[in-house]
C-alpha cells in the first residue's frame, strides 16, 4: 500500500485552509436568462450543465430583475421585447444574445456590438412552415376559403348557384397568374417552389442575390422593386427588415401594383405601411391582403388603421409555428447561447448577425473612445472572443486565432470578490519570468511562518467569468478601498504600490 495514501495532509502554520482553483467544477456558473418568456423547459437540459437559466416573462426593460441586468451574461429573447442602445446599457455583464427567431430588428445590432455583445439568430428554422403558411395565405386569397367558411359558420345558405356565385365573387383561377416574390431567400425559395407546383409563374426581385440564382431554380428575376410590382398578381414579401426598407409597401408602390393585385406579408410588420394598405383595400386597389404579422404586434383587431377594413387576413405571427419546428427553434437558439459559454465570442458562433461591430472590428465604439485602449469593451472591459465561463469551460482566450500582439495580451480577471483578491494579492509576490518559462506562476509567500513555499498557475486562480463581474459591478469601489490592486495594462496587473503579476495569455 502506498504510505503517501496514510499520511495526514501536511497543515499549514497560520491555520488558513488551502482553497481550490476557482474554474472547477464547483465555480458559479454564469446566469443566462429568457427575457420575455417563461417556458425554459427545452433550453434548460442545453444549458444546465454550463449556465444557471432564468426566465423573465418582460415586456420591456423596466420589468427585468436587478439580478439579470447585473449579473446575465447570455440572453434568450423572441420578438415581444425590444433593446435599444438605452436598454443594453442597463446590462452590466452580457456578452451575447440570441434572438429565438431570424429577425433581429428589435435589437440596436450596431449598438451592441460597440458595447461587446454579440447578437445572433436563428435563420434556419421553420422554413417549411413559414412557406407552407405563405401558400394557404395565397391560396385562401384566390379561393376565398377563408370568408365562405365564415359565411357557412354564420348560418348562411346557398340554396343554389346564384347564392354561391354572389358569395365566391372575386375567385380567381391560378395557372398563369404571377406571383412576385421580395426576397428570395431560405423561405422565399421554398415559397417560390410550392408555387410552380400550383402554376403560378413566379418571379423575384432580391439585389442582394448573385447572377445565376434564377435559372438554378427555373425563376424569372427583376432588378427592380417597380418591375415587379408592375407585373405580379400576387406580391409576397419575404425580406428582413432594415432601416432601407422600412414601409416598403407604402401608398407610393401600392399605386405601381397592378389593379386588383393580392399582397401577402409573412416576413416582417414593418414592409408595410398599414393605413395606406388600408386606403387602397377600402378602394379595391388591393382586391385582398393576408397578413401574419403587423406594425404593432399583438395585433389588436378593434384598434389601429386596420380596424373593420375589407378583404383582409390577419394571423397572430404564427406561419413559424409547429411542434416540430417550435422545438428546433428554441433547441438551436440554446445551443448557441452554449457555444458561447464553452467557446470563443464571436469565432465559435454560427449566426452573429453584427460581427462588424464587434470586438472594434467595424466604426470606433464609444467604449473605445472614452477609454483609449485598444481592445475595450464597456466599462474599459477588455473585449476578448472568450468562453464566459473562463477556464472550466473554455481556456483564456487571446484574441483570436493568431498570436497576440503584446497589446492584445489583456489579462482578464472575472467573479471572484474583491476580498478575495486583496486576500490573493497580499499573499503573492512577484516571481521573475523568464522568456523560456511557458506557464507564468505565482508564488505564495510563506516565509514569514517558516513554511513551504507553494507555487500555482496564476490563470487556475482567475476565470473570465468571474472577472468580468467584477470589472463591470465592483472595479470601483476596489480602487477606492485598496488604491493600486486592480489596473488592467497590457500584459500586467498591478497590486499595490505598483508591485505586478505578470500573465501569459494561452
Amino acid at each position: 500500500m502506498d504510505k503517501r495514501k496514510l499520511m495526514p495532509k501536511r497543515q499549514r502554520l497560520d491555520g488558513a485552509v488551502r482553497t481550490g482553483p476557482l474554474n472547477g467544477p464547483l465555480h458559479s456558473r454564469p446566469l443566462v436568462a429568457l427575457l420575455d418568456g417563461r417556458d425554459c423547459s427545452i433550453e434548460m437540459p442545453i444549458l444546465k450543465d454550463v449556465a444557471t437559466v432564468a426566465f423573465c416573462d418582460a415586456q420591456s426593460t423596466s420589468e427585468i430583475h436587478e439580478k439579470v441586468l447585473n449579473e446575465a451574461v447570455g440572453a434568450l429573447m423572441w420578438h415581444t421585447i425590444t433593446l435599444t442602445k438605452e436598454d443594453l446599457e442597463k446590462f452590466k455583464a452580457l456578452r451575447i444574445i440570441v434572438r429565438i427567431g431570424s429577425g433581429v430588428d428589435n435589437i440596436d445590432v450596431k449598438a451592441a456590438g460597440e458595447l461587446g455583445i454579440a447578437v445572433c439568430n436563428v435563420p434556419g428554422y421553420g422554413v417549411e412552415e413559414v412557406a407552407d403558411s405563405t401558400l394557404c395565405l395565397i391560396l385562401n386569397l384566390y379561393r376565398r376559403t377563408y370568408w365562405l367558411a365564415n359565411m357557412v359558420r354564420e348560418g348562411k345558405k346557398f340554396t343554389g348557384p346564384e347564392q354561391v356565385r354572389e358569395a365566391a365573387q372575386g375567385c380567381a383561377r391560378i395557372r398563369g397568374d404571377t406571383l412576385g416574390i421580395v426576397g428570395l431567400g431560405r423561405i422565399g425559395s421554398a415559397v417560390a417552389l410550392r408555387a410552380k407546383a400550383f402554376g403560378f409563374n413566379v418571379i423575384f426581385y432580391d439585389p442582394y442575390l448573385p447572377d445565376g440564382i434564377e435559372r438554378s431554380l427555373g425563376l424569372t428575376r427583376v432588378y427592380t422593386l417597380q418591375d415587379l410590382l408592375f407585373q405580379s398578381d400576387c406580391v409576397s414579401l419575404h425580406c428582413t427588415l432594415n432601416e432601407h426598407n422600412h414601409h416598403l409597401i407604402n401608398e407610393y408602390t401600392i399605386k405601381q401594383m397592378r389593379p386588383g393585385a393580392f399582397l401577402v406579408n409573412t416576413a416582417r410588420g414593418g414592409l408595410v405601411d398599414e393605413s395606406a394598405l388600408a386606403q387602397a383595400l377600402k378602394d379595391g386597389r388591393i382586391r385582398a391582403a393576408a397578413l401574419d404579422v403587423h406594425d404593432n404586434e399583438p395585433y389588436n383587431v378593434f384598434q389601429g388603421p386596420l380596424k373593420e377594413v375589407p378583404n383582409l387576413i390577419c394571423t397572430p405571427h404564427a406561419a413559424f409555428y409547429s411542434d416540430v419546428a417550435s422545438t428546433e427553434l428554441r433547441e438551436m437558439a440554446a445551443g448557441e447561447i452554449r457555444r458561447a459559454i464553452v467557446g470563443r465570442i464571436p469565432d465559435s458562433l454560427r449566426n452573429c448577425v453584427n460581427k462588424e461591430y464587434f470586438l472594434g472590428s467595424g466604426p470606433a465604439s464609444s467604449a473605445y473612445e472614452s477609454t483609449g485602449a485598444p481592445g475595450s469593451g464597456p466599462g474599459g472591459m477588455p473585449s476578448l472572443p472568450a468562453g464566459l465561463n473562463g477556464g472550466y469551460y473554455g481556456a483564456l482566450p487571446g484574441m483570436g486565432s493568431s498570436t497576440p500582439s503584446p497589446d492584445q495580451n489583456l489579462c482578464v480577471f472575472v467573479s471572484i470578490s474583491p476580498e478575495r483578491l486583496i486576500n490573493v494579492a497580499k499573499k503573492c509576490r512577484v516571481r521573475t519570468i523568464d522568456e523560456s518559462d511557458e506557464i507564468t506562476t505565482l508564488q505564495e509567500n510563506n516565509d514569514h511562518d517558516g513554511g513551504e513555499e507553494t507555487v500555482m498557475d496564476a490563470r487556475s486562480l482567475f476565470t473570465p467569468a468571474d472577472i468580468l463581474w467584477m470589472i463591470r459591478h465592483e472595479i470601483d469601489s476596489v480602487r477606492s478601498e485598496t488604491k493600486q490592486i486592480l489596473q488592467i495594462g497590457s500584459t500586467k496587473m498591478t497590486l499595490f504600490q505598483g508591485q505586478s503579476i505578470e500573465l501569459t495569455p494561452l
